[in-house]
């Protein structure tokens, strides 16, 4: 991610998100529960991001919970 440039990503209920505004991000089997609240979430409180809806922006975060082989 380039820091002097705005990425976005889209989540379910057609929502877009700023990647710069993510806190963090938790798997849970074929979606992702993304956090952009600045004091944290709790899971009701996180954008969600599911494979089957969003591919692109899913595989965009999925890639950093794939094991790496040594």
């Amino acid at each position: 991610m380039d820091d002097n440039k705005n990425n976005y990503i889209r989540v379910d209920g057609n929502k877009i998100i700023n990647e710069k505004s993510i806190k963090w991000i938790k798997k849970m089997d074929e979606c992702l529960a993304v956090c952009t609240k600045g004091n944290g979430c709790y899971i009701k409180d996180t954008h969600t991001i599911c494979k089957i809806n969003n591919l692109d922006s899913y595989n965009l975060l999925n890639k950093y919970f794939q094991e790496k082989s040594i």
